[in-house]
């Protein structure tokens, strides 16, 4: 059977017992029905797994017993920055999903002049506080032991100024191949639209500001499938992905 694995959002001690927040104790002891004795790994977003054994179990809580932790998550080879213009529900959820997957390591999300979706107030904190727990989800299941980072919601024209290394917008219609690229020194910042893509203003903004325009091939690609490819091919080319 599969050891369960949990992110816990608090330190973690090797050797320590640790009551874990309503989240993961409801999930453990709720959803997966564990007990006494069962064992379980948590993560910290730190970088280490830390395997644990399951002290109490109770509608009061769950208790654990820390162990040594496992050894350090690498530093990636190639830091990779998702900018993604925000897209519709699910749309949105399974890009941040496999992106964490496929290894980026900040995300941002944006508010650009196509953008259908509107956030603000408390409509926002919630929808940032379920993207957390998308890449969290994520996290958990890929067995990366660092979590990638979330930025608040911006709007494009705010954001473009900032002199991010490496900028990369997904264009069509652009001359250049990303396979034509020469590798980079630091690290990408990918810059993706929602649906329909970014406007002719917003892509002139972009290369005015140091992007360079790519295209992926023959086809327009929706706005969960393009990060998703962009960067399975960047990982290819310059990152982990054939480790």
């Amino acid at each position: 059977m599969r050891i369960p694995r949990v992110h816990v959002d608090q330190p973690l001690t090797a050797g320590a017992d640790c009551a874990l927040p309503s989240g993961p104790a409801r999930h453990l002891a709720q959803v997966l029905r564990l007990g006494p004795g069962a064992e379980v790994v948590l993560f910290d977003g730190s970088g280490h797994d830390f395997p644990a054994t399951i002290a109490h179990s109770g509608r009061d809580g769950v208790e654990v017993r820390l162990g040594a932790p496992g050894p350090v998550e690498p530093a990636p080879r190639l830091e990779i920055h998702l900018a993604l213009g925000v897209s519709k529900g699910e749309r949105m959820d399974f890009a941040l999903q496999k992106a964490v997957e496929l290894g980026v390591t900040r995300i941002t999300p944006l508010r650009t002049e196509r953008s259908v979706v509107r956030l603000d107030g408390a409509r926002l904190a919630r929808r940032l506080d379920h993207w957390r727990g998308v890449i969290v989800s994520a996290c958990e299941q890929s067995g990366r032991r660092r979590l990638p980072r979330l930025d608040d919601l911006q709007a494009l024209p705010d954001w473009l100024p900032a002199g991010w290394p490496g900028g990369l917008i997904l264009d069509p219609r652009a001359e250049r191949a990303l396979t034509a690229l020469t590798p980079p020194e630091t690290g990408v910042t990918l810059l993706i639209g929602p649906e329909g893509g970014l406007s002719e203003r917003e892509i002139n903004q972009a290369r005015a500001q140091g992007f360079t325009g790519v295209r992926l091939g023959p086809r327009i690609l929706r706005t969960e499938t393009a990060p998703l490819a962009a960067i399975a091919l960047i990982q290819g080319l310059w990152g982990d992905l054939g480790d």
